[in-house]
Parts: structure tokens; C-alpha cells; sequence
């Protein structure tokens, strides 16, 4: 048996549908110890000891320390939980005290809480704002900096027959699709694109005489394949001619809501897909992709099913795209940042089906360490432990919101990536562009979509931040923040070339509290930065770029412009020629005869900044 943790007498278990409850295992994880708290600048810093086994923490606070307790909500985030410690609370006021405590996270729900509450008290801002200090080691031995942002990305339709869904102004939205494509391809690296709708009535058909037309899906992966990038094969939104309600729909595109008429029957559909594929274009290049299965639609969204029914379509699945060619990775994806990801492990151990790897989405949040329960499978069963996915993260759980297209999602990115190289084999940033949200057209060219880009392709804030983290060169090298909000609000990722010639730092400072997305003066700082292992006394160049709400922002000089809903033609232009990431040259400097380099910079929040030093 998988061995999760059961949440204790009154925790939270998973949402779900009939049929849904919480998992059996071991006793509930303790609570975690050593809680600590700081006053900060603008916040309240807590840390405490990370517990064996804990996919994440819930941080609650009240007003009193005889409570009640709740937990800190985000704002628009799919679970309160954070994958770590340490956390800055930034919905506080300064002068006023807070008490916390922390339980540990399961896919169950929240473990029991500390047992003594500890009290902060944020501090207000100075005429100065509060300080940090970066130190990079750049003469440490470089390690690889694994590219968990690049592996895929996501895309809520594959790309549209020409003209099927028109632009702005009448533009080609699926040629700007494909353009959005070779952008973050170029730009970011990406590799791989994560699909909704593999089964959609534009792409798969059911014939009268009950076989399967795959002529639509054909045309949407070519275009995938021809621009250089692979799909991840998304096995979800089952066809309506097999749905047992087929005028039960969701989205806009008319994905199957209902449950299945015939299990038998969408075997028999996952099998001949995976047969067309590998004879279209190959077997060995088929056993390279990823096939996951949809939890889409969840349990909540099927009338007629439950929790088992969803899990048995994954063990349909997995077993029919086995059965074609074993080397095919297949794996399913769970619909929220930890629920259901246990339960599916313990119905594959008892059901011996196969499993892959594991997906998840998170929103808003940083994604939580799985690992828990991949490597309680991998015990359990004596198989290989099931690789962690991230196939879907955006800045917020909720659509339209103004935080996405705006300086606050770029830090917010930068934090996931780097809670995601500890424990996961990607994160794909949710979506490539505002063309494809699932709700329709974009509304405005500044409407909150989750995209990357806007409609027009110009670059969103985080997009740039992808690219500074792209652009990092070497080896990772080790980065260590102290000072207000250290680790917390104030992170950082450095590489080095390794002989003293480059070094790149990229420091960033954000929130996960969206209450805070404008932006809040008590939480700027201003960052040393110092890069010692450096040549001595060498000179070195250095090179600053800017991501905030004064730099590399469109909707920012959108705004400037007036607004609106859609640009003209003029102020397309004139965007377009704004849409820059500016590489800054600051003075060179020196290394001291130790191999130091000291460079300072403003860090606002939101904001981030990348330095690079490379030798004269």
C-alpha cells in the first residue's frame, strides 16, 4: 500500500466528486518543530524544521495566540500550501502583531499544527529601503543548471486550421499562434508543447461505421513538428460520439464532459491513436514523447462519475498505449497542485498498471514536492519511481486576473522554477500565448491571459524573466541571500563559467501574496551583490538587465499610451518597438586581490534583475 499520511480528525481531505475519500496509510505526519519568527520590512519572516515525507506546509495565523487559526490565503492560488520553508507573510500591517503556526501537507490534506503559536510583528519602511546580500561562490565547481522551464510548455488548444479563429483587427490568430511558437522556441528553449484537445471534434472524429478519423490531430502535430517542437500527447476530453451524454460538454470547443459510454471503446481509440502515430511518424520517434492522460474533466465536472471511473480511464489508457510499444512513457495528471496524485498511485500498485511519470498544475503558487509519494510507489512496488511533471503553472487560479500580463508574474515564475529544480523534471509555464485561452478570443489586448505573450505576440514580463533564466551561461554555481526577507521574498541563481572568465547572477524579489501585485514600497530593497572565485585584480565588464514595472513591461507602456481595449495600427508600432528587454552596461570594475567583485543594485517588488561579469 501506498503509505500517505491520513489527514487527523477534523483535516481537510481531497475535493472530489461520490465515491472520493481519504487515503489509508501510516499515521498522520507530526507537526513540524522549531518554529521561528522574525520581523521583517514589510513582512513576517517564519521558518521552522522541514518534516520527513511533508509534500508542503499550511503557515495559519490569527490575531490572538488563543486563535482561531486560518490558513494565509494567497489570493487567487490553488491550495494554501508552500512547498518550503522559509515564507514571508506580506499581508500584514506594520506595527501589529501576528501569531502562527505551520502544519505539513499531504495530498489528504493539513497534518496537526505546532502546538505554541510564535508572534510577529512586520516593521514599517525607512526612508531607505531595507537591505540584502547575494553571495555567489563563482570558483565553486559548476554543477548543470537542469532546464525544468524549457522541458514544455503548455497550450490550452493545439494550433487551429487557418483562419478557425480570427485575431484583433481581423488578424490570423493561428498564424500568430505559429509565431508564438518560434518565439518561445528561440527565445526560452522550450521543447516540447503540452496540448489540450488531442481529442476535440476538430481533431478527432468517430465514423458512422465506428472507426476513427484522425485527419484534424494530423495537421495540428505536423505544424507542432515543422516549427521544431514535440507534443506532449494529451489524452483527455474524450470524443463526444463516445461520451454517455454527448450533449454534456465543457470549455468553449465542445470537450466531452460525460462519462463514458463504453470504456472498451476508448481503448480501442487510445490504441489506434498511438498505432496512426507511430506509422505516420515513426516508432522510435513516437517512444520519445510523453502520452499523458487527462484528468480533464475532473471528477467534479463528470455527472455520472467518481473518483474510480477517472482513475480506471487512466488504467484503460496506459495499458492500450502500452500495448502498441512498451518504451512510450505514459503517465496521468492530476487536476490540482497535490490531490488525487496518491490515490492514483495506490489504484496503479493494486491494479498493476502502468505509470510513467505523474503531472500536476499549480496556480499561482510554487509547485510542492511529490516526491513523498513516487518514492512510496517505487518502494511499494519494486518499479521505477514515477517522474514529477509539472505540465501546467500559471500566476493565478483564477481567469482574467491583471496580475498575469503584469511585473508581478515575473519573480512569481522565477520562485516556482527554482522550488521545482529541487524537486521536479519540469515546469511548464501555462501558456505559450493569450490566443488559446479556453475561454474564447481574447476580450482586450490587456485582459489578465495567461499567456506568455498577448495576443500580437508582444513579450509579457514573465516571458522575459524565462529568457534571463535561459540565458544564464555555465554551470550553476551556489547563490546564498541574507538580510530582510532572505530566501523568501529575496531569491537568487547564479552560474559561472568556472574559470574565473563569466559569471551570471539573477536576483529577483516577489510574493505569492497577490494582494501585493502593484506592488508595495515596504518590500523593495536594495541588493548587494558579491561574486567572489573571480580572477584576481582582473577587470571585468558588466552588463544589467531589468524586469519591473518601469522596465520591460508592455502593459506599462500600454498604459502610457492611453489604453484601451486594442491598439491601432500607429500604436501597434509603437509597442512593438517597446517590446524590449534593454542589455544595460554598467561600468567595468575590478576584482580585489582575493577574486571579489561587490556590485549593488535596487531591487523593487515586484522585480528582477540579471548581472553579468565577464572578463576584460
Amino acid at each position: 500500500m501506498i503509505t500517505t499520511p491520513t489527514a487527523p480528525a477534523g483535516g481537510t481531505g481531497p475535493v472530489g466528486c461520490s465515491g472520493d475519500r481519504p487515503l489509508t496509510g501510516t499515521l498522520a505526519l507530526p507537526a513540524p518543530t522549531g518554529l521561528r519568527s522574525q520581523d521583517g520590512t514589510g513582512h513576517v519572516l517564519l521558518d521552522w524544521d522541514p518534516v520527513d515525507g511533508a509534500l508542503g506546509y499550511v503557515v495559519q495565523r490569527s490575531d490572538s495566540a488563543d486563535g482561531p487559526f486560518v490558513p494565509l490565503d494567497h489570493g487567487e492560488g490553488d491550495v494554501p500550501a508552500v512547498p518550503r520553508p522559509p515564507y514571508a507573510d506580506t499581508r500584514v500591517e506594520a506595527g501589529r502583531g501576528y501569531w502562527y503556526k505551520v502544519a505539513s501537507w499531504t495530498d489528504a490534506g493539513p497534518g496537526p499544527l505546532t502546538p505554541g503559536p510564535v508572534r510577529g510583528c512586520a516593521r514599517a519602511r525607512g526612508i531607505d529601503p531595507a537591505a540584502v546580500a547575494v553571495r555567489v561562490d563563482a570558483g565553486a565547481a559548476p554543477v548543470p543548471l537542469r532546464g525544468v522551464w524549457k522541458r514544455t510548455i503548455g497550450s490550452a488548444h493545439l494550433p487551429l486550421p487557418p483562419g478557425a479563429e480570427p485575431g484583433p483587427g481581423g488578424a490570423d490568430a493561428d498564424a500568430e499562434h505559429a509565431e508564438a511558437v518560434r518565439i518561445v522556441l528561440g527565445g526560452i528553449g522550450i521543447r516540447t508543447v503540452r496540448a489540450h484537445g488531442t481529442f476535440l471534434p476538430e481533431r478527432v472524429t468517430v465514423r458512422p461505421d465506428g472507426t476513427f478519423d484522425f485527419t484534424g490531430l494530423d495537421a495540428a502535430l505536423d505544424r507542432l513538428l515543422a516549427a521544431g517542437l514535440e507534443p506532449v500527447v494529451e489524452l483527455s476530453f474524450p470524443p463526444t460520439g463516445l461520451a454517455a451524454d454527448p450533449r454534456d460538454t465543457v470549455l468553449t470547443r465542445g470537450g466531452g464532459g460525460s462519462a463514458l459510454r463504453d470504456p472498451g471503446r476508448y481503448g480501442e481509440l487510445c490504441r489506434e491513436l498511438t498505432l496512426h502515430l507511430c506509422e505516420r511518424h515513426g516508432a522510435d520517434e513516437v517512444a520519445g514523447w510523453l502520452f499523458e492522460v487527462g484528468s480533464e474533466p475532473a471528477p467534479e465536472a463528470l455527472r455520472t462519475g467518481t473518483q474510480d471511473a477517472c482513475h480506471r480511464r487512466y488504467g484503460t489508457a496506459a495499458r492500450a498505449v502500452k500495448s502498441v510499444d512498451d518504451r512510450i512513457r505514459v503517465g496521468w495528471r492530476s487536476p490540482g497542485a497535490a490531490a488525487r496524485v496518491g490515490a492514483l498511485l495506490e489504484f496503479c500498485r493494486r491494479e498493476d498498471v502502468p505509470i510513467d511519470f505523474v503531472s500536476a498544475r499549480t496556480r499561482g503558487d510554487a509547485p510542492l514536492d511529490l516526491r513523498p509519494l513516487t518514492r512510496s510507489f517505487a518502494r511499494a512496488t519494486g518499479r521505477p519511481e514515477p517522474e514529477v511533471l509539472w505540465t501546467e503553472r500559471g500566476v493565478t487560479a483564477s481567469r482574467f486576473h491583471p496580475a498575469d500580463d503584469s511585473a508581478f508574474a515575473a519573480p512569481s515564475v522565477l520562485r516556482a522554477v527554482k522550488s521545482a529544480l529541487a524537486s521536479a523534471g519540469a515546469l511548464a509555464s501555462w501558456e505559450a500565448t493569450d490566443h488559446m485561452a479556453r475561454t474564447g478570443p481574447p476580450p482586450a489586448l490587456f485582459h489578465g491571459g495567461s499567456g506568455l505573450l498577448t495576443a500580437g505576440n508582444l513579450r509579457k514580463p514573465r516571458y522575459w524573466a524565462l529568457r534571463l533564466l535561459s540565458g544564464l551561461t555555465g554551470g550553476r554555481v551556489p547563490a546564498r541571500v541574507t538580510g530582510d526577507g532572505a530566501e523568501a521574498l529575496v531569491e537568487s541563481l547564479a552560474t559561472a563559467a568556472g574559470d574565473g572568465t563569466r559569471a551570471d547572477v539573477l536576483v529577483w524579489n516577489g510574493t505569492p501574496d497577490r494582494t501585493r501585485a502593484a506592488g508595495a514600497a515596504a518590500l523593495d530593497r536594495a541588493a548587494l551583490v558579491e561574486v567572489r572565485g573571480l580572477t584576481p585584480d582582473a577587470v571585468y565588464d558588466v552588463t544589467l538587465w531589468r524586469v519591473d514595472e518601469g522596465h520591460a513591461d508592455i502593459r506599462t507602456v500600454w498604459e502610457a499610451m492611453g489604453g484601451g481595449d486594442w491598439p491601432d495600427a500607429e500604436q501597434w508600432a509603437r509597442l512593438r518597438a517597446a517590446d524590449v528587454l534593454p542589455a544595460e552596461p554598467l561600468p567595468e570594475v575590478a576584482a580585489n586581490p582575493d577574486g571579489t567583485v561587490s556590485l549593488s543594485v535596487d531591487l523593487p517588488m515586484p522585480g528582477v534583475r540579471s548581472l553579468r561579469l565577464t572578463r576584460a
